[in-house]
C-alpha cells in the first residue's frame, strides 16, 4: 500500500496554504485528493486551473460528466468516479446518464455516445485518432474546440486518476454513497 500525505490546511506547505482555503471556499470541504495533491504545490494549483478552464470549456453539464466519467472509468479511479457522481447530482445531470457511465453502457442520445467514443479513443490511443473517427465526431455535432477540450478535461484527470491510484486517496465521506468498482467489461 502507497501512502501519501493528506494534508489540512494546517499541515499543507505554505505555498498550498491559499489553494486549499480556495477549495474549501469553493466544496464546502476540503477534498481528500487536493490534501494529497498540496504536497506539490505546483500541482494542486496546476489542478485547480485546468478544473477551471474545463468547467468553463464549451461543455454543458452532460457533456462535462460524460468526458470526466468516461475517463474516471476507463482509468478505474474508486475516487473520481464516486466523487463526479456526486459532482454530476450538483450539477442537475439526469442519474439515468451517471448510472451509464459508471456501468459503461450506451449514452442516451447519439450526440452524447460520440462524445464519449471520442473521449475513450484519445484515452486509449494517446491521441492517436483516424480520419474516420473524427470524421464520424464532427458529424455529431462537435467541432475542433470539443475535440481538444476533451484534452483538457483529460489533462485534469491524468493529474487526479494517476495521483489517487498511487495514494489510494479515501472517498471524501460526502461521496461514500457513491463508491464504485470497476467491473469487467
Amino acid at each position: 500500500m502507497t501512502t501519501l500525505t493528506t494534508h489540512t490546511i494546517e499541515s499543507a506547505p505554505q505555498e498550498s496554504k491559499a489553494l486549499l482555503e480556495k477549495s474549501v471556499s469553493a466544496y464546502g470541504m476540503l477534498p481528500n485528493l487536493h490534501g494529497v495533491l498540496a504536497s506539490s504545490p505546483g500541482l494542486l494549483s496546476a489542478y485547480q486551473t485546468l478544473h477551471e478552464l474545463f468547467v468553463n470549456s464549451s461543455f454543458d453539464a452532460e457533456e462535462l460528466t460524460v468526458v470526466w466519467q468516461g475517463i474516471n472509468v476507463e482509468h478505474g479511479c474508486t475516487y473520481c468516479v464516486p466523487a463526479h457522481t456526486g459532482i454530476a447530482h450538483s450539477m442537475k445531470v439526469d442519474p439515468d446518464l451517471t448510472q451509464a457511465l459508471r456501468d459503461q453502457q450506451a449514452m442516451p442520445t447519439a450526440k452524447l455516445q460520440a462524445l464519449l467514443d471520442m473521449t475513450l479513443i484519445i484515452v486509449r490511443n494517446r491521441g492517436n485518432v483516424t480520419n474516420e473517427e473524427l470524421a464520424a465526431f464532427y458529424a455529431a455535432g462537435y467541432g475542433e474546440q470539443q475535440l481538444l477540450e476533451i484534452i483538457l478535461g483529460l489533462s485534469q484527470k491524468v493529474i487526479s486518476n494517476y495521483t489517487n491510484h498511487i495514494a489510494e486517496t479515501p472517498v471524501d465521506d460526502a461521496f461514500k454513497p457513491f463508491a464504485w468498482e470497476k467491473t469487467a467489461k
